[in-house]
């Protein structure tokens, strides 16, 4: 088919709409983007909450890209995806290379060392349009880092989908104009836009049922999920294949529906709770919202009258960098001054910076890059300055990453005796570590200090219930004696005690674990998920019949009474604990009950790296933390529970001379408020097996 042929059938022949194509630059939709940048600037930095405004931007982008190449295909144009795809990101690196950067210099200057790591894996993947993926996989992650302290970079998530979608867009615009091509032979009325129509609409229609399912089965992974996402796309780009035909409907309806789409997008954020219930259905409202804007007729009564304020337009000039800086700016700031709310003021002032940087960064490095005609004469220049720009980032990251390694590796080299962590605490220890010497693990290590010691359990060990999702083993299968450790993330963080322990003994042992689910009878306080598995752990202990059970029975709070409680109810015995172990001690089986480990109310590796390891601002009395005598001690006492059941204190190896503090004989302690790096609950695996054992027999 020669081209002369070709580019009438594709333009839809003569069954397009004959009506005006629309102008190119429409005023205001730059004012719809600031609209957006505003509502967000505006929920994260007062309200901690999200706008809908991301959605509005997902939307529009989708709405410019494929109009534009609708246009080209109309136009008889190549779409030369190559030189597509160079020139948006050549338009998108700059600016964001020179957040990265920034993000860079403010994590090493500011941040904490137990941050490094992910911030490093977070700018790869910002950097790479992955950044969506990174936080999925982390918001369903227990042990993954803390979320209470954001990272500087999760905003980048709806700039990786969209550079997803930069790249997968225009190859389905492609795949339409190759269908369209095998099917006008046979059927002279198919056209471009009703193809595409056809695929964007399928892309709405599954993508939109997959979102509604994901999100109200997996909704923090669905957040991020690209798939779930697509259909925002989709609703733009119909917008866009079928706006010749939209534009002819009457003013009386569309004009209405502009600012009915205005009022929606700005009250989305106030009206849903956009964090919990996105992207599934309700992300319909700000969508079309924004697609009722689209739609909207240039009209003297129209939303053009707000959108189109030259105000609005110059910020939309600057919306994209102006997403980019706010949200690092406000981070920083929190970590700066340690709070967790912004106040009125600052919060102008934190939206007044963001404003400059943004303005600075379109003026001196955005716009100078776009209109430079020297690097987008050839495709080769304009790929070697993308990866120049890649390299302004992964230079410094991998400098960074080798000054961190290289620490590591210093730790990694020392003698036992320059970290002996609890034996420090032994009657008659003399060795000293050396003034040099790094504590250890190093804040930067802290991802591997979960205690994930054994193998899953396996053959006759291997669990039924479907409840018990986290059973390990380890010491010998084989041995005569088993010992089970039972609980939540405060008994695993002991595991390594007890490995050393078996290994000595000759013992076999298993864990089951459930994240934040402390063993215990059924009680509203932990939910059905949690009850489901403490029934299903408490019936496999009975059918194993193990030597013994080793439980945490005690739960501790917050470590500051700045809530109206006093010190002594700064801990408890876990609700229903009774409850849970009374079928075990029933049936023969002897239960140890472990105090639970004191609560710090900051990460206290960040308090580490801040003021260091011997600051005071880093140690709290023992007594501030923990009951003046354990809750326990009141079960022992009472007899209910029979002489199978004994108690095990490990305060005084965690807390000596009635002080909390971060590490002990140069080994870091905690690994975030309240769990304990496997490094040092292994150096108190000589003392915790002498209590263990004495708490198994008393007269030993």
């Amino acid at each position: 088919m020669s081209q002369s042929t070709s580019a009438p059938v594709l333009a839809g022949r003569n069954h397009s709409p004959k009506t005006k194509p629309p102008s190119n630059f429409r005023p205001e939709l730059q004012g719809l983007r600031a609209l957006a940048v505003v509502l967000v600037m505006v929920y994260h930095v007062w309200f901690g909450r999200v706008s809908g405004g991301v959605d509005v931007f997902l939307m529009l982008s989708a709405f410019f890209l494929t109009g534009g190449f609708i246009r080209k295909v109309e136009a008889g144009k190549p779409l030369a995806l190559v030189t597509y795809w160079l020139t948006v990101f050549r338009r998108l690196l700059p600016a964001a290379v020179l957040v990265l950067v920034a993000v860079i210099g403010a994590s090493v200057a500011l941040l904490p060392k137990a941050r490094w790591s992910s911030i490093m894996e977070q700018i790869t993947a910002s950097l790479f349009y992955r950044q969506n993926w990174q936080l999925a996989a982390d918001s369903v992650n227990y042990y993954a880092a803390d979320h209470t302290t954001a990272s500087p970079l999760q905003h980048f998530w709806s700039l990786s989908i969209q550079g997803q979608i930069f790249i997968l867009w225009p190859l389905l615009l492609a795949a339409g104009l190759v269908l369209t091509k095998a099917l006008v032979t046979r059927f002279p009325a198919v056209n471009y836009r009703g193809v595409m129509g056809a695929l964007f609409g399928a892309v709405f229609i599954s993508s939109l049922a997959y979102s509604i399912h994901i999100t109200a089965t997996a909704q923090e992974w669905a957040y991020f999920d690209t798939g779930a996402r697509l259909w925002e796309f989709a609703l733009g780009s119909l917008i866009a294949v079928y706006l010749p035909l939209l534009a002819r409907l009457p003013a009386a309806l569309s004009v209405p529906l502009g600012w009915v789409g205005l009022a929606a997008i700005v009250s989305c954020g106030m009206l849903l709770q956009v964090e919990h219930e996105f992207p599934g259905y309700l992300a319909l409202w700000p969508t079309l919202a924004a697609a009722f804007i689209l739609m909207a007729p240039q009209n003297a009564f129209g939303v053009q009258r707000v959108l189109a304020l030259a105000p609005l337009v110059k910020l939309g000039d600057i919306s994209y960098a102006l997403y980019l800086w706010h949200w690092p700016v406000m981070i920083f700031f929190l970590v700066e001054t340690g709070g967790e709310e912004i106040s009125f003021g600052a919060g102008l002032g934190l939206m007044a910076v963001s404003l400059l940087l943004a303005w600075a960064t379109t003026r001196i490095v955005e716009s100078p890059m776009r209109s430079w005609q020297w690097l987008s004469a050839k495709r080769r220049r304009v790929g070697l300055s993308i990866a120049v720009l890649l390299s302004v980032v992964l230079i410094p990251l991998g400098g960074w990453e080798h000054q961190v390694a290289a620490e590591e590796g210093r730790a990694a080299a020392q003698s036992e005796s320059d970290n002996p962590g609890a034996q420090i605490l032994r009657p008659g220890f003399t060795a000293e570590p050396s003034a040099d010497a790094l504590m250890i693990p190093l804040t930067s290590k802290l991802e591997d200090e979960w205690s994930n010691y054994g193998d899953d359990c396996s053959g006759s060990w291997a669990p039924s219930a479907p409840e018990i999702e986290h059973c390990q083993q380890g010491g010998d299968p084989d041995a005569e004696k088993t010992i089970m450790l039972v609980g939540d993330s405060h008994s695993q963080h002991w595991s390594g005690a007890v490995d050393l322990m078996a290994q000595k003994q000759g013992w076999n042992w298993i864990l089951l674990t459930k994240p934040s689910c402390r063993f215990g009878g059924p009680s509203p306080t932990r939910g059905d998920a949690c009850g489901d598995f403490n029934q299903a752990a408490g019936q496999y202990v009975v059918e194993h019949d193990p030597d013994a059970v080793l439980t945490v029975g005690t739960f501790t709070v917050l470590g500051e009474d700045d809530e109206g409680r006093s010190p002594g109810e700064q801990e408890h015995v876990v609700p229903d604990y009774q409850a849970g172990i009374k079928p075990l001690l029933e049936a023969g089986i002897p239960v140890v009950a472990l105090r639970d480990t004191p609560r710090f109310t900051t990460p206290v590796p960040d308090c580490v790296d801040r003021f260091g390891a011997e600051s005071e601002q880093c140690s709290i009395p023992v007594s501030t933390l923990m009951a003046e005598t354990s809750p326990l001690d009141a079960l022992v006492a009472s007899g209910e529970l029979g002489e199978n059941f004994s108690t095990m204190d490990m305060t005084d190896q965690l807390c000596p001379d009635e002080t909390c503090s971060p590490g002990i004989g140069n080994v870091l302690i905690y690994m975030d408020r309240s769990h304990l790096t496997s490094t040092y609950v292994r150096t108190t695996a000589a003392v915790f097996e002498k209590r263990f054992l004495a708490a198994l027999d008393p007269a030993n």
